[in-house]
């Protein structure tokens, strides 16, 4: 019985070690194939997710994007953008979306140039 439990509390010493890791991150950027450039960082501290996305285009176009997500039984996602064309036209929009074992589900609201809003809803069974 004494064995038993000096395994369990091991195992727990090894969960609690591992549990306690810290964040991790990783950031890049490149070019991209008609002349503009693209930033990426990931950031992950135990079971969230986030990042952000910066494309530059060679005409002066910009897109920006932040997305969060949780990993569980139920993925969890969010991402808001924005993107201002080169002729000073800008978009926006937010995103949800869960993903489970049988489904996934979606929801978005969009922005366009003259203000006008859109809102999209998807379902998906696997």
């Amino acid at each position: 019985m004494i064995i038993s439990l000096k395994k369990t509390l091991a195992a727990l010493g090894v969960a609690m070690v591992l549990g306690a890791a810290p964040a991790v991150s990783a950031e890049w950027t490149r070019d991209t194939r008609n002349g503009g450039q693209i930033t990426r960082s990931v950031t992950r501290a135990g079971n969230l997710y986030s990042g952000q996305t910066t494309r530059v285009g060679r005409n002066g176009a910009t897109y920006t994007s932040n997305s969060t997500c949780r990993d569980g039984f139920v993925d969890r996602c969010r991402r808001s953008y924005s993107a201002t064309g080169p002729n000073g036209r800008t978009y926006s929009g937010n995103t949800v979306a869960a993903r489970g074992p049988h489904r996934v589900r979606s929801i978005g609201v969009h922005t366009g140039p003259r203000g006008n809003v859109g809102i999209g809803l998807r379902r998906h069974s696997r």
